[in-house]
């Protein structure tokens, strides 16, 4: 295979993690009868630009379909995220009513309705139906399609020219990565600014997060990585900011490299520092994964195998694509992990992919009372504590497996 970024041929692998399902592909009761379609996931690194990126086995069309069960309005603490985030950018850009504000992967419009509820126009793009139509149902205008040039002058004719473009957590979820971005410099005004957050490699490999990696995301990004590949479809970084979300996350700035210029900020230069004194461009620094993975798993497994045997009751929490990532690793099933509840109905009476483990309603936990709730959106333990501290009454307690098995 060779580099989404630049086309070299990938020699350096980052990590195997075996085969599974798509992480997103839940199952339905009626397909409990039929075989899922189990491919490859392996992650490699490009050492001539430095994008780290799953190898190709499944297509987009095939991830992000109509059945599509990410919906980013369940977590309160993503929704305060994207409130602030809007003030900030209306301040900061000084948006108003005659602004234009396009955000790439609306999902359930989580973003827009706070720009909406600002009277700034806004507009969504959103290839899943599932969470188009829930968008809609808040009154934003939502367009079902994949992002790229194309998409963008389509668009761009019909007076969406726009001051911002928001793009959270989907940068990486591209297969084709130089279109999506073209599209940006084809779409922003001279004078537009386009943010993209992801959760940043640095991070990623300092906190052994292997759960991050699957069929959803083709790319694991850097600055590095990312200003070569702005630079390459017309855009240039001029900021980026630290971000807690998703483990630890960045929010970079882009322009147009032939519109309107913004002054650099020193923050561009000194997070590219900090990558290259980490290691991003050495062989070495994408070592440490695979034997993080195989300790995760082990400890994991030695934990629920204990906890059977004392006979205690071990349920989840959290019916995620990183946990699916996990547990498909560590071969988890229900006899170890009795089921998983999720706050989200999109997902509930269905299966976690590949484990088969069944999705409830919350309510499930306080019904049986379990010993210990694995929570697999380890990145919202403090949000899943505080909104279960019930399950203290019966001595429960909660467990998280990433970076290291901690119960609490």
């Amino acid at each position: 295979m060779n580099c989404r970024g630049c086309a070299a041929a990938l020699t350096l692998p980052l990590i195997d993690l075996g085969t599974s399902p798509p992480s997103n592909a839940y199952v339905r009761a009626d397909q409990l009868e039929q075989a899922e379609q189990w491919v490859p996931l392996k992650v490699a690194v490009c050492q001539q630009c430095w994008l780290v990126q799953t190898e190709d086995y499944t297509s987009a069309d095939s991830l992000f379909d109509a059945e599509y069960a990410y919906f980013s309005s369940f977590s309160s603490t993503w929704l305060a995220h994207a409130e602030r985030y809007v003030a900030e950018m209306v301040e900061r850009f000084g948006l108003t009513g005659d602004s234009r504000v396009v955000e790439v992967a609306a999902n359930d419009g989580y973003l827009l309705q706070y720009v909406d509820g600002r009277g700034i126009p806004c507009l969504g793009v959103e290839p899943t139906r599932s969470t188009a139509q829930a968008a809609r149902e808040k009154g934003l205008e939502i367009r079902e399609l994949f992002f790229g040039r194309d998409t963008a002058a389509q668009l761009k004719n019909e007076g969406w020219g726009a001051d911002l473009m928001a793009a959270n957590n989907v940068l990486a979820h591209v297969p084709d990565i130089n279109d999506f971005l073209g599209g940006f410099a084809t779409l922003l005004k001279p004078t537009g600014v386009a943010t993209f957050e992801f959760p940043q490699l640095l991070t990623l490999m300092a906190g052994q997060q292997f759960d991050t990696l699957y069929h959803e995301h083709y790319s694991y990004l850097s600055l590095t990585a990312v200003q070569t590949l702005c630079e390459r479809n017309g855009l240039q970084v001029f900021d980026v900011s630290q971000l807690p979300t998703h483990g630890g996350s960045l929010r970079v700035f882009v322009q147009r490299l032939d519109g309107e210029p913004r002054d650099v900020q020193p923050a561009v230069r000194q997070q590219l520092q900090a990558e290259l004194a980490a290691g991003v461009k050495t062989p070495e620094f994408y070592a440490t994964l695979t034997p993080a993975a195989e300790r995760i798993k082990h400890d994991l497994l030695r934990f629920l195998l204990q906890a059977r045997a004392d006979g205690k009751r071990v349920v989840g929490y959290g019916a995620a694509a990183k946990g699916n990532t996990l547990l498909n690793y560590a071969g988890v099933k229900p006899d170890l992990l009795a089921w998983v509840a999720d706050a989200n109905p999109h997902k509930q009476g269905k299966y976690l992919p590949g484990s088969r483990i069944p999705i409830v309603s919350p309510a499930q936990i306080d019904i049986e009372k379990p010993d210990y709730v694995l929570v697999l959106p380890w990145n919202l333990l403090d949000e899943i504590t505080q909104a279960f501290a019930g399950i203290r009454a019966w001595d429960g307690r909660f467990v998280i497996a990433i970076p290291e098995l901690i119960i609490r």
